[in-house]
């Protein structure tokens, strides 16, 4: 990566609820070496969050999304560009495309399939060529996921099949943003399964290795875990594939823990309405209108908030237990993984890959390292023969 870019990093997009997190985050813990500015639409929205995170001197740049020219500028001038401007699928292509022909390393907070199929299939050969390092789903989606059973595979032997299953436990208060861009996600589909078939098309697999990853089953394991269809899956499997360390044929298995029957049916049965109703125009209209995208939880909900996620490995004669958790999963944790993501991604001693790659892939043990100091814990729980 060039050092000659005046920035390190560029955030655009912190004008949001996220966004303005991140920006907060950043201010605390990029240090002074680090080089970094913000970036949107609105100057006086930007000079807002740039006074609330007490940094009168931080550079400001203009960046809108209906405008190419100036995303071009913002991925010329810096090493590493973190955005939370979402639904992606509705904006987030054109600057994916700007840091794929710059060389510039991403990263977003997408948790939506359809927009990471879309940009691999449109968007990584140029990535490849360029340098550039696209990683999506770098918040709640997906770094515990992708992370924790990259931490987990790591603690079982090598070249052998190993099958890893994950429990997601924790609250958390969503905010517009995510109610819109989930809302979007699910209304879509035909066009979900579409951009699945375009990737295809396009993506070398390796020979010879088997991957898979699947929303689990419904099963009781001292309680209930249900089938969990996030993206999540999908990119610890893409992990899987890029990685020998996973062995020659990995499975894994995403599924949310609920501790009594009738709480695990009455959440089925109300992401099952969720689903059907947004399949409704005018309903998907009225709910996006109950919550605006800039709305989101409290300072003393958020304190309230925390996940945990339990992974089961076993592979080689062996079984192992591991967690991954920490505080509010969607906003604080989601602000702290992307801010981390960017300083890792700006800072670190990396692999050398290039075009889209995951977190495990692109950042790994790094990654890993520095979300330990930031508080998220990754932790052994048990080992034991098979």
């Amino acid at each position: 990566m060039p050092d000659d870019r005046p920035y390190d990093i560029v955030l655009f997009g912190a004008t949001g609820f996220t966004g303005a997190l991140t920006a907060q985050y950043l201010a605390r813990n990029a240090g002074p070496g680090c080089r970094w500015a913000l970036a949107g639409r609105s100057r006086a929205k930007l000079e807002a969050v740039r006074e609330r995170i007490g940094l009168p001197e931080l550079p400001l740049l203009h960046a809108d999304v209906t405008d190419p020219a100036s995303l071009t500028r913002i991925a010329g001038q810096a090493r590493v560009v973190a955005t939370t401007v979402g639904p992606y699928v509705a904006y987030g292509e054109p600057l994916v495309a700007a840091c794929a022909a710059a060389g510039t390393h991403y990263a977003d907070i997408t948790g939506e399939p359809e927009f990471v199929d879309l940009m691999f299939a449109r968007h990584h050969e140029r990535a490849r060529q360029s340098g550039a390092k696209i990683v999506h789903a770098c918040g709640f989606d997906s770094v515990p996921h992708d992370l924790g059973a990259y931490f987990t595979v790591k603690r079982l032997p090598e070249g052998v099949p190993i099958e890893v299953s994950g429990f997601l436990r924790g609250n958390g208060r969503p905010s517009g943003g995510t109610v819109h861009s989930a809302l979007a996600a699910v209304s879509r589909a035909r066009q979900t399964a579409r951009a699945a078939l375009a990737r295809r098309e396009v993506e070398v697999r390796p020979a010879g290795r088997r991957a898979r990853g699947t929303a689990g089953t419904l099963r009781y394991v001292g309680g209930w875990a249900l089938p969990l269809p996030t993206i999540d899956p999908q990119i610890v499997a893409r992990s899987a594939r890029a990685l020998e360390r996973y062995g020659p044929d990995f499975t894994y298995r995403h599924h949310i823990a609920v501790r009594r029957l009738p709480a695990a049916l009455g959440l089925a049965a109300g992401a099952g309405a969720l689903v059907a109703l947004a399949q409704i125009p005018p309903v998907r209209s009225w709910l996006l209108g109950r919550i605006s995208p800039g709305d989101g939880p409290t300072p003393e909900q958020r304190a309230g908030s925390w996940f945990k996620v339990t992974f089961l490995g076993r592979g080689g004669g062996e079984r192992v237990v591991t967690e991954v958790a920490g505080g509010d999963p969607g906003y604080d944790e989601t602000a702290k993984m992307l801010a981390e993501s960017a300083l890792c991604l700006a800072f670190d001693d990396l692999p050398p890959v290039s075009g889209q790659v995951t977190t495990a892939v692109a950042m790994g043990d790094a990654l890993i390292e520095r979300l330990r100091r930031a508080g998220i814990t990754f932790t052994v729980l048990s080992r034991s023969p098979k």
